[in-house]
């Protein structure tokens, strides 16, 4: 009987699957997001937000809103004054200073860009979490997850 020669065997490369091509985009989107850090920390994210919901406040309404010292304010506030998020008016009255803080509409804008970006990180992240295990949107068990 003849010999057969010996079979050559090549090892296939793993399929494409269309939920790996989700999972590698979503990865490809996390990396992509850049977070503005001056809004990043929670202090000046809360003091924007507050701002966001009302047009002015005081440096003491602020201050009590969250519970802030005089001196973290200060230091949170004149971080966004610097990047031109926010803008400070002092006042005096006799012996009494007011100081009014108001965001610019730059503030404004960097503020609805970090809630998108935030949005988009959210996004990305549920579905590197839920490629390819069918539960797209889907939370921790027995909260409701709206995946619009």
């Amino acid at each position: 009987m003849p010999t057969r020669p010996p079979r050559v065997t090549t090892p296939l490369a793993a399929p494409v699957f269309p939920s790996h091509v989700e999972e590698a985009r979503a990865a490809a989107a996390l990396r992509a997001i850049t977070i503005d850090p001056v809004l990043h920390d929670r202090t000046r994210l809360a003091i924007v937000a507050a701002l966001m919901a009302a047009d002015t406040l005081t440096f003491i309404e602020v201050r009590q809103l969250l519970g802030l010292t005089d001196g973290n304010l200060s230091v949170h506030a004149r971080k966004l004054e610097r990047a031109g998020y926010l803008r400070m008016t002092r006042t005096r009255s006799g012996r009494t200073s007011r100081t009014v803080f108001d965001l610019s509409p730059a503030g404004r804008r960097a503020f609805r860009e970090y809630l998108a970006h935030l949005e988009a990180l959210v996004a990305a992240a549920r579905a590197v979490a839920g490629a390819g295990d069918g539960e797209h949107g889907a939370g921790p068990p027995g909260v409701a997850v709206d995946s619009r």
